[in-house]
This record gives C-alpha cells, structure tokens and sequence, in this order.
C-alpha cells in the first residue's frame, strides 16, 4: 500500500523515534509498504517518521545510484533499530534531495564510512561497514530517526535562502508528485 508522506513542518519529522520491538512484531508488511511509497514517490530511502511513525525503522535501496556510482555496491534492506556506531573516511560532499522536502536539492558533507548495526525485517541482527553512496543514504535515513532533516547540516545563510522554500513546503503551497502529508 502507497502511504502518504509527511513533509517538512509535521511535528513527527522532528521527533526521536522509538525503539520497536523486533521479534514481537511482523515488521513485513510495514517494510513492504514502505518500499511501495519509496519507489512510488522515486526515493533510494524512507524512513518511518516519513510516514507518521515515530519508531527506529527505515528502507533504502542504493540501486538507482548505480549508473552514476558504478563502482559502488547496490544494497537494499530494512534498518529497525539501527545504532551507527562511527563514521568515519574522508568528506563526502553530494547535492542530497529529501522526499519530505520537494524540490529541495542542497550539497551537503557527510563521512565517507560508517559502521551500523541493526536487526532487519526478519528479526536477524546485523553488524556492517558500508562506505560511499550507500553510507550516505544510511545516514541521511538514520537522521530522520534522530528528529533531524538534510537542511539542518547547512549553514545558517544557506537555511535562511532557503526559508521561504521550507516555509512554502510546510503550509502545503509546494507539491510533489506523490501523496503527502502537511499542516493545514
């Protein structure tokens, strides 16, 4: 099922999501429907507050990266409860776009490496390095469970370029090509 999305101005984005039960609860069909929304609205990630949902859990899919990123792995999975526990490698700078804010495209510096762990939709554990592409889109998702959003790690003047954008993004003036969720 194709979910709306919530944008930019709805309280859920800039909430600390919730640890979730793992191996109490049928995490498939959630993931399922998330990665129906991701790809219908053409995203490589979407994490649960972009639903409303203010637990531990995003899906990512680095595949459509790879004609642009050829060397670099193509990895897809569900992340519940994730911990990234460092980051590290050289600065990577890369123009990040946001399914909660439309029409907003801004370079922003990430690490190049990280090291996550995390249990997937099946309840099994995992531990693992990731690097490049795939790192960031990992820590671009994992930012939205820590109430955080891309724009939030650009400069002051760059954020007050960008205000009039937000604001349009928050009071639902901008529209995207897929179903969301704004302030009235």
């Amino acid at each position: 099922m194709i979910l709306p999305i919530y944008v930019y101005g709805e309280p859920v984005l800039r909430k600390t999501a919730e640890e979730v039960d793992v191996q109490g609860t049928d995490w498939k069909p959630l993931v399922a429907d998330m990665f129906e929304t991701m790809y219908h609205a053409n995203g490589v990630g979407l994490a649960a507050p972009q639903i409303g949902k203010a637990i531990r859990l995003f899906v990512i899919d680095s595949e459509p990266f790879q004609e642009a990123f050829p060397n670099a792995q193509i990895f897809k999975g569900a992340f519940i409860n994730p911990v990234i526990t460092e980051e590290w490698g050289e600065d990577f700078v890369f123009a990040e776009g946001c399914l909660s804010l439309p029409h907003i495209n801004e370079d922003v510096t990430r690490k190049s490496q990280i090291h996550i762990e995390y249990y997937d939709e099946n309840g099994n554990f995992h531990e693992e390095d990731h690097s490049g592409i795939v790192a960031r889109i990992i820590q671009h998702e994992y930012d939205h469970l820590e109430g955080k959003v891309f724009v939030d790690h650009l400069s002051p003047i760059k954020k007050m370029v960008l205000k009039r954008q937000l604001n349009d993004i928050a009071c639902g003036k901008t529209r995207a090509d897929y179903k969301t969720v704004h302030k009235k």
